[in-house]
């Protein structure tokens, strides 16, 4: 829901592909939620310009402001940014669907379509259809994506990886950690990304 998280996404893609040895890079996505108190079902009349003024306290301009810069660097990293149509509700759904992809490989997979869901198609992460649709696309059955929607121990293990983030003093994302031992907080360019790796690869020399 973050939009600055595909764009860190995309940056950090950017990065390992310059890395001599990324095949050995291994890749896990963690849960994170912004405002976990948002509604599970969607609130028709609120819109995301609504939704940040009210949250952030500045005014409706300032949002789309604020949407017309962001909007330009996702573009800058190749993402086509449609943040007005961006459909206010609660992740936790998402999450769950992530966590079971996540037992099948296809964490990375499932991060991609639902950013792209979201951020480019305005897609509802509140409505089961939507998320059975996504798991479809990245080779998921129905019964993965029901038992993702329902079964307890998908919920508990995004509940898990929040709170192992509040553990660590993590209140934002992106948030990049590296083997543990260095991290990058927020969207920063390629370069720094490649910084990370190429530290980490000679340190595991």
């Amino acid at each position: 829901m973050c939009p600055f998280c595909y764009i860190g996404k995309r940056n950090f893609e950017a990065a390992l592909a310059q890395l001599d040895n990324k095949t050995q890079v291994k890749i896990e996505w963690k849960s994170f939620q912004l405002d976990p108190e948002m509604p599970l079902k969607t609130d028709q009349e609120t819109d995301v310009y609504t939704y940040l003024s009210e949250r952030k306290g500045i005014s409706r301009k300032q949002v789309e402001q604020m949407h017309i810069q962001v909007t330009q660097m996702a573009a800058n990293a190749g993402l086509d940014y449609h943040l007005e149509s961006t459909v206010m509700v609660n992740s936790f759904k998402a999450h769950r669907l992530i966590q079971f992809a996540k037992t099948k490989g296809l964490g990375d997979a499932a991060e991609e379509k639902l950013f792209y869901a979201n951020f480019t198609e305005g897609k509802d992460f509140g409505d089961d259809h939507v998320l059975q649709a996504i798991g479809k696309e990245i080779g998921l059955q129905e019964a993965d994506v029901t038992a993702a929607l329902t079964d307890d121990q998908y919920a508990y293990a995004a509940k898990s990886d929040i709170n192992e983030a509040m553990e660590l003093g993590i209140n934002g994302v992106p948030f990049f950690v590296f083997d543990r031992k260095y991290a990058i907080s927020g969207a920063q360019p390629p370069a720094a990304f490649l910084q990370a790796l190429q530290q980490l690869e000679k340190g595991n020399h």
